[in-house]
């Protein structure tokens, strides 16, 4: 009886996955901004707190142009549903990782949280970096919204070509983010890119007017390949 609890045991370890290994870099070590993006915090942080979020969204600028490009694709997909935007511009993933060690989720309790972010870090950071940064702001979310699932989408493609040395990086980082999440049945990897290039892998300036920040149509077309995966 012990010789087949032990091999019972032995077999649920080796199907469990094992935790990936997380490298300390810059993009795992939680930073603070000063300045409006201080104050953008602040104030997000008592947003938060007078809510009942059920679903939030967490980046850099391409989340917090849902404010702005994206306003009205954001009116007609989540107005009224208790959705929250907390991005802020330029924020690479110690950003995002010193914001939710400040309190920015305190008292929250979500059913899902959308995050992208790493595109900031691609210029400064590798692609293991950029992926342990990433994992590392799951882990936190994980450890403190109990009950919300996860939903971590791929980095967006930036630059004109495939070819483009940064958006290089971010597919590198989008391999091994999905690798390490396959097997966490509270998290959820999407690579959405697909819907803003064309069959050639190119971004057209209708769809990133700058080759990384989305228009209007980029907002639309992230909201329609978003919302099969949202509650309603």
């Amino acid at each position: 009886m012990i010789r087949l609890l032990s091999l019972c045991l032995l077999a649920a370890a080796c199907a469990a996955p094992t935790p990936s290994i997380i490298r300390s870099s810059d993009a795992t070590i939680p930073a603070q901004r000063d300045g409006w993006h201080m104050t953008r915090h602040l104030a997000q942080k008592e947003i938060a707190a007078n809510g009942s979020w059920k679903i939030l969204f967490i980046g850099d600028s391409i989340t917090q142009s849902w404010e702005n490009a994206g306003a009205p694709i954001w009116e007609e997909h989540y107005g009224g549903r208790y959705v929250l935007n907390l991005g802020i511009s330029g924020d690479r993933t110690q950003h995002v990782l010193w914001r939710i060690g400040d309190g920015v989720l305190d008292g929250l309790s979500p059913q899902q949280v959308v995050l992208m972010i790493g595109t900031n870090n691609s210029g400064t950071n590798t692609s293991r970096e950029i992926a342990d940064g990433v994992e590392s702001i799951v882990r936190e979310l994980k450890s403190r919204l109990l009950f919300a699932d996860i939903i971590v989408l791929g980095i967006f493609p930036r630059g004109a070509q495939q070819h483009d040395p940064l958006r290089q990086v971010n597919i590198g980082a989008n391999r091994l983010i999905a690798q390490r999440m396959a097997f966490d049945e509270r998290v959820h990897f999407f690579d959405i890119g697909h819907v803003f290039v064309d069959g050639n892998e190119n971004l057209s300036t209708a769809i990133m007017p700058d080759l990384l920040h989305l228009s209007e149509d980029g907002y639309r077309r992230w909201a329609e390949a978003l919302a099969p995966l949202l509650e309603s």
